[in-house]
């Protein structure tokens, strides 16, 4: 597959050959859900448990007499009912986490990648340079390339810190590095930018 490689002024900067395995998969929903769920699952933190009523710090002295006090007959303070009690049927410690097959994670990465160059929402650009990194010179540059309304920019092996900087502020747009591309962030968002070293990177990445 051959494509059109941008500069960030959106001027033309040659053409560039994509890997068609990497590139032009055909998408299938069943393996994007099962990746981006997979992903969803581990990213989600650890559930606290609650103290119940065996957990409370309180004494276990019967503080009423059995009969003639006019209430209930309790045998300590630790019962749920009572400020300071345990709690009834509270959470429990959990850990979620999940596993899939790592050619599973591998097909939906093409995939991801696949959906965006097959559907017209992949931009490649030759360099992420700034002559100054400054949000206001970037955000006129980026408006040339037709982002739509999120843009996820992925660099090669080191983000080009001027426009890590001048990005920052800019909330439709986010920036990783070629490491860190993943199913979720390139689906969520509706343009995906890659520099030449993010192309080199990712199909380093299939074939080593």
């Amino acid at each position: 597959m051959k494509v059109k490689v941008q500069t960030l002024d959106a001027k033309s900067g040659g053409d560039l050959e994509l890997n068609d395995e990497i590139f032009g998969v055909e998408p299938r929903a069943d393996i994007l859900h099962r990746v981006v769920t997979w992903q969803l699952v581990n990213r989600r933190a650890p559930a606290r448990a609650a103290r119940e009523r065996s957990d409370v710090a309180r004494t276990g002295k019967k503080f009423g007499r059995q009969k003639g006090g006019g209430t209930a007959r309790h045998g300590d303070r630790r019962a749920p009912i009572f400020i300071g009690g345990g709690k009834a049927h509270g959470p429990r410690a959990r850990v979620f986490s999940a596993s899939l097959n790592k050619k599973v994670r591998a097909l939906g990465l093409k995939m991801a990648l696949s959906s965006k160059a097959l559907g017209g929402q992949l931009i490649v650009v030759d360099n992420l340079d700034l002559k100054d990194g400054k949000t206001k010179e970037l955000k006129a540059k980026l408006g040339g390339l037709n982002l739509g309304k999120s843009a996820l920019v992925i660099d090669g092996d080191a983000l080009n810190v001027g426009f890590a900087r001048a990005s920052s502020n800019l909330g439709n747009v986010d920036l990783l590095p070629a490491v860190g591309a993943n199913v979720y962030d390139i689906m969520r968002c509706e343009t995906l930018v890659l520099t030449k070293a993010a192309v080199e990177r990712l199909e380093a990445r299939f074939n080593g």
